[in-house]
């Protein structure tokens, strides 16, 4: 992707119809030109139903990712949990990449009372074998872990870019606003900065120009994420972030998940097209 494309997590708020291909389509119509499939509570969508969507996404020229539903635990206590969380990644990946998903996106783990290299451990190898499975399956999609939002979940900065390097066929998801609420900190254009080179380091060019990137305004305590805001309702300086974007000329997808949804994504494109016009 030789770009950078803002969108919506989901159908957006103003779309006359709730239907993933009615999203698509208010996405375009706004100006946008990028969606994330939502399938937080169960993969409901058939195969024929993708197919329309990606025809949707095609004829529109709307970047699609999905995220697998929410309730995701690879290092659960109970086997049927852990072989429940992979089923519903698997079924995420196959159903979005029959519309042309270029990402699975979903909260990994929690570490319990293990160490986060116990636990590193344990996700690194189901990573690596829905991977090869989907390689052997001939789909061609990227697993992304996302960055989260509380101390007690696995899945910091650094694990998922430690994981990647290490890797085919996983990349992070950076959802900013999580990395913001679960440290208390990074917030700031100079702190944005230091992420993007840390993805470059470990990942290389290829790294800052695939990225998948969730944002938002956002509500946090002691415990990390608490839920998420309008941006300008927030501490978010998206205004730094979005400058740190444009000095890495990073390429990729900007999801955004407000609660005004469009709205915000509309505002960071402004403000990203700004800077682009300023060189």
């Amino acid at each position: 992707m030789n770009t950078l494309r803002f969108g919506t997590a989901g159908t957006p708020i103003s779309s006359p119809s709730r239907d993933s291909i009615s999203g698509v389509e208010q996405v375009r119509e706004l100006g946008l030109d990028c969606m994330e499939v939502e399938f937080v509570r169960g993969v409901k969508m058939g195969g024929e139903a993708a197919e329309k969507v990606g025809q949707a996404a095609a004829r529109n020229d709307v970047a699609l990712s999905v995220h697998a539903p929410y309730y995701i635990n690879l290092n659960s206590r109970e086997l049927e949990k852990v072989e429940a969380s992979r089923k519903r990644i698997m079924d995420s990946a196959r159903i979005g990449a029959i519309f042309g998903a270029r990402g699975v996106v979903f909260h990994p783990a929690f570490y319990h009372d293990d160490p986060s290299d116990t636990v590193y451990g344990i996700v690194k190898t189901h990573l690596l074998e829905m991977a090869a499975q989907l390689e052997e399956e001939g789909i061609d999609i990227l697993l992304r872990p996302e960055t989260t939002g509380k101390g007690s979940q696995f899945g910091t900065l650094i694990e998922l870019l430690e994981m990647s390097a290490e890797l085919e066929g996983v990349m992070p998801c950076y959802d900013f606003s999580h990395m913001h609420a679960r440290e208390g900190a990074l917030n700031s254009y100079e702190e944005f900065c230091g992420i993007l080179d840390k993805v470059e380091d470990y990942l290389g060019r290829e790294g800052l120009d695939n990225m998948h990137i969730h944002v938002s305004g956002i509500e946090y305590g002691p415990k990390g994420e608490k839920k998420h805001l309008v941006l300008e309702e927030s501490d978010m300086d998206y205004h730094g972030l979005i400058k740190a974007w444009k000095e890495h000329d990073i390429r990729g997808t900007v999801i955004c998940e407000s609660p005004n949804l469009e709205r915000d994504a509309l505002l960071m494109q402004s403000v990203y097209r700004e800077l682009e016009l300023m060189g």
